[in-house]
């Protein structure tokens, strides 16, 4: 069974959050939509997981995904998505988010890694100011080849068409 505490508002993991800085843990934080959870998706997290102590992801809102990525998107609620995060083990939290950036919600958890991946060029990452003027690290990690979630749906189409 989920901890029911892995899944929160941003407002709910702010006071664990203090809790982590006092025992002097590392915060990993990263984002996106993991819309279907693929080979490429858990690779990414565990290795940002082994950068710090503890790591929270931060998931686009349903809402956010279709402004981003369009009206077909996404394929699994916010709700089913965060469930599938907390489900594995290196998910220590899950947080939403509805803007279409995580800047306001970095700019809340102010974590001690933001981690994107190595398609992201490092200058560009939203929050990186954030989380460089409080003594924070900005770092990427190596992608799985060819795994994405527009290639499962492309695969989906030409399968199943």
């Amino acid at each position: 069974m989920i901890s029911p505490g892995k899944i929160l508002t941003v407002e709910e993991f702010i006071p664990i959050r203090k809790e982590l800085k006092s025992a002097g843990k590392k915060l990993v934080f990263t984002n996106g939509v993991f819309d279907i959870l693929h080979k490429g998706h858990a690779d990414y997290l565990l290795k940002a997981r082994n950068l710090g102590d503890a790591m929270v992801i931060a998931v686009n809102s349903d809402a956010s995904v279709k402004r981003i990525k369009g009206d077909k998107r996404p394929i699994n609620s916010e709700l089913d998505r965060a469930f599938l995060l907390a489900s594995l083990r290196c998910v220590d939290f899950v947080v939403f988010f509805g803007e279409d950036t995580p800047h306001e919600v970095i700019s809340k958890i102010i974590p001690d890694y933001l981690v994107k991946g190595a398609d992201w060029d490092v200058n560009k990452v939203v929050g990186k100011d954030v989380v460089e003027a409080n003594g924070g690290k900005v770092l990427t990690v190596e992608l799985t080849p060819e795994r994405s979630t527009t290639n499962v749906i492309e695969k989906v189409l030409t399968v199943y068409r």
